[in-house]
């Protein structure tokens, strides 16, 4: 729980959290340390110096580390698990739906833990998707699509599988779809990345709400002109967030034109851990304001109530959290007690 200087509560939900291992072991290729390495890249370079990991814990980082740096250093209060798998890169996937899984059921009500699917895997991802809705409840999945599987270096959420997988979403009520857009991740390719297919996705299915990960970086004015047509797409603010401490300047404007086209009732915070931890962004995005011209120019504020919005009210409403509820929930909890 944030509170500010005041004493006032702030419910914090990271909607972007990771447990994976890239570590040397479990890598199957060259792909495999590629990837992680670009990871560490974006770790790296956008982090402040103080919260630079050393590498080789960077690589696989244990459940223990993950609950210490979100629940008890970094202010959240329920974090949600967006699992990509990487079955081409790594000889036991990057991550891991059931080990998330067991995390959950360890800390009961901390934890959202997502499913994932590959529309590329035909009528047995379908069956594994009902196995994921029956055996884990999941509400969400997220989406990597640019992720190699054989011959294909990607796919687009028009593609007829990719439509038959979120008709099957919406009949198992998994109603939440994060998809990675934007920012492209060595080796993976940039067009694979591209957020134009959300639009057809959005309109094609009303019930089904579309989280856009990343807020389409570095195609955010494409992304803000599907947004504000499709009332069921979201803007993720992993990858965007760390701009708050490297380039506070492009983060504000940034904030300022999501708020102007899609309005605040519509952007989640997301820290992307381990890429980056919750702690020093929460903070920084607490004590940031945006600077007047651009205020002036877009109208767009970062008002208490609109910080409270993003750090977690709008990801509350989206998975169904009372959040008056949770907090009596969560109050004595293992972790609360630890505090």
């Amino acid at each position: 729980m944030y509170r500010t200087k005041n004493g006032e509560e702030i419910f914090v939900i990271d909607s972007h959290i990771a447990l994976w291992d890239g570590s040397p072991e479990n890598q199957l290729n060259v792909h495999g340390a590629q990837f992680i390495n670009c990871f560490y890249d974006y770790h790296k370079n956008l982090s402040p110096e103080e919260w630079v990991w050393p590498k080789e814990k960077y690589l696989k980082y244990d459940e223990e580390t993950l609950v210490h740096d979100i629940f008890n250093k970094g202010y959240v209060d329920m974090a949600i698990f967006q699992p990509v798998y990487l079955k081409e890169f790594y000889k036991n996937g990057f991550g891991d739906v059931e080990k998330n899984s067991r995390l959950a059921q360890k800390y009961p009500g901390r934890f959202i833990s997502n499913g994932t699917f590959d529309p590329r895997a035909g009528e047995r991802g379908l069956e594994y998707l009902e196995y994921l809705a029956e055996e884990h409840g999941i509400k969400g999945v997220k989406l990597y699509t640019a992720e190699w599987n054989g011959n294909s270096k990607g796919y687009k959420l028009t593609d007829p599988w990719a439509q038959k997988y979120l008709e099957k979403c919406e009949q198992l009520g998994i109603i939440n779809i994060h998809v990675h857009k934007g920012p492209t991740i060595t080796p993976l390719n940039r067009d694979a990345f591209d957020v134009a297919d959300i639009d057809d996705a959005a309109s094609s299915f009303p019930n089904l709400n579309f989280i856009v990960e990343h807020v389409g970086l570095p195609r955010l004015e494409d992304f803000c002109w599907i947004a504000t047509q499709e009332a069921n797409v979201y803007g993720g603010l992993a990858v965007a967030m760390p701009f708050i401490h490297s380039r506070p300047r492009y983060f504000a404007e940034i904030m300022s034109e999501l708020i102007y086209w899609l309005g605040a009732d519509r952007l989640l915070f997301g820290s992307d851990y381990a890429i980056w931890e919750p702690k020093w962004l929460i903070d920084k995005f607490m004590d940031f304001e945006l600077p007047e011209d651009i205020q002036k120019e877009t109208g767009a504020e970062l008002t208490l109530e609109v910080k409270k919005k993003i750090l977690g009210e709008n990801a509350a409403a989206l998975y169904g959290i009372d959040i008056e509820k949770q907090k009596e929930m969560l109050k004595n909890d293992q972790l609360a007690v630890a505090n």
